[in-house]
């Protein structure tokens, strides 16, 4: 009956979004649309955080993964992503997706500071989910509805503004200072309403802290901002509790029964295998020897840990970007639900962020030297931690893995050299987090992708979305003042933190 109820209620939400106008749809937006305006926090946390994590886990395997070059999804028709080429319509999902659980994310907030249901803890993870969720919609479009989303209900605000970027992450950092203190005070949850932490409290306050350091991190080369982001990571690492291990990662874990099922699970499945892994994301694996994809000593039911398979007993890709009319064959591809082991029931796969982004963070945080520690020591461990949480057990010392893949740290490299060493290895610890890969190409240049001769857009990846084109009809004013702040519509437009 749960199931029905909930597969029930995410049909409505999902037609309410796609079949109104944007003045409706800001309204539908804007009231909680499972129709339950005094729910208690406990009851919307885990919908909420099922419907984001359903909204950019579907978006990361057909959008992120073909921009950099994990799947390409082979094809000479228009519109293929894998050649920087996308109808508008690919915007929509994510804007109406995420908009629509800022709804329920800001009600957990609204609720959780009533006088009969006060409770601080909610209160802070509302501010970190809402902060989660505010980041990936400004990185993916740049100036975006902020202060005034999500308020038809409470201010009739039917036709918000967008706010500038900077302000947005302005505010954004303000959210976590506060969820920080708010989680402070441990005030309990209650466990089965947390589907990532199991209501440790703890947790998502070192969840909310090693965010806090992903998106200071991503507008640290703005110089408006450089002063404060390298004093506020300082103090961050110094005197903020972190993720300290792989138990700590933000991750959702399916497990295939009711609301918790991996959204996968509604691809077919032969479209599921219809992506050949790209060359550049397989490859490096192959040479490495990487256990991730090691069939005979860490596969299960004769699939390797990340469901691969292999191609005339190895493993290869197709180059991604190549020319209409070149036709490559497909080789290795993510095996489907047909398979004993497949990515569409991997419960791993709801990660909002993970143990080995954040020691990467803290590499590249060293080799500026805008904290203590050893950058070396940082990238062993992300790059340990990044096999680990796939395979907890896994017994070979991580700098002998490292050395014999040719891979290992080392301190006389340029710092170009070192900037590529850690994003290479961050590029898979950031395998399946939304669209994280391709916000940390857009921001460093890392890992050095090929270029193939089919790519449009000059070669250049694209820097944003385009926005929904429905909010140009029923949104004009505030859309035509967004594109004259921050450019034209366009995928080449650069956001605030990528211009110079």
């Amino acid at each position: 009956m749960k199931k029905i109820i909930y597969t029930i209620t995410s049909l409505v939400l999902v037609s309410s979004v796609m079949l109104s106008s944007c003045t409706k749809d800001f309204t539908e937006i804007n009231t909680d649309p499972n129709g339950t305006p005094t729910a208690l926090p406990e009851q919307l946390l885990a919908p909420a955080l099922v419907g984001s994590l359903t909204t950019v886990m579907l978006r990361n395997r057909s959008f992120n993964n073909e921009l950099m070059q994990v799947t390409v999804d082979p094809s000479d028709a228009e519109g293929r992503v894998f050649r920087y080429d996308y109808r508008p319509g690919v915007s929509d999902a994510i804007y109406n997706g995420l908009y629509t659980e800022l709804t329920n994310f800001k009600d957990i907030y609204k609720a959780a500071s009533q006088e009969l249901t006060y409770n601080k803890s909610y209160m802070g993870i509302s501010l970190i989910c809402q902060s989660w969720i505010y980041s990936i919609l400004t990185d993916t479009y740049g100036d975006v509805p902020y202060f005034e989303s999500n308020l038809a209900k409470d201010s009739g605000i039917y036709e918000p503004r967008f706010d500038k970027q900077q302000d947005i992450y302005t505010d954004i950092f303000k959210k976590l200072d506060t969820a920080n203190v708010y989680l402070g005070t441990g005030t309990e949850i209650l466990a089965s309403s947390d589907p990532v932490y199991g209501g440790t409290v703890a947790n998502w306050r070192k969840f909310g802290n090693s965010l806090y350091l992903r998106l200071l991190m991503r507008v640290s080369a703005k110089p408006e901002m450089a002063e404060f982001c390298k004093a506020k990571i300082k103090q961050i690492v110094e005197t903020y509790s972190i993720m300290a291990s792989n138990d700590e990662s933000a991750i959702l874990k399916w497990t295939g029964f009711g609301p918790f099922s991996s959204p996968y699970l509604a691809v077919r499945e032969q479209d599921f295998r219809q992506p050949g892994l790209a060359s550049f994301f397989i490859d490096h694996l192959w040479t490495w020897d990487d256990p991730r994809i090691d069939i005979p000593t860490y596969g299960t039911n004769s699939i390797n840990r990340w469901g691969i398979a292999p191609y005339s007993g190895s493993y290869e890709g197709i180059p991604s970007g190549y020319a209409p009319g070149e036709n490559p064959v497909k080789k290795s591809y993510f095996y489907s639900n047909t398979s004993k082991s497949s990515l569409m029931t991997e419960p791993l796969t709801g990660i909002m962020m993970n143990y080995a982004e954040l020691k990467f963070i803290l590499a590249e945080a060293a080799v500026k030297g805008w904290i203590k520690g050893s950058a070396e020591t940082y990238y062993n461990d992300g790059a340990l931690n990044s096999i680990t949480l796939w395979l907890p057990k896994w017994p070979v010392k991580i700098k002998d893995f490292l050395t014999t893949a040719h891979i290992q740290w080392d301190d006389n490299l340029s710092f170009e050299d070192k900037m590529e060493r850690i994003h290479l290895q961050k590029y898979y610890a950031l395998f399946l987090v939304d669209l994280q890969q391709w916000f940390e190409y857009r921001r460093t240049g890392h890992p050095i992708l090929p270029k193939g001769a089919g790519l449009k857009n000059n070669g250049v990846m694209p820097a944003r979305m385009v926005y929904p084109v429905y909010v140009q009809s029923t949104n004009p004013t505030n859309y035509k003042l967004a594109i004259a702040n921050q450019g034209p519509d366009q995928i080449y437009t650069q956001v605030w933190w990528q211009k110079p």
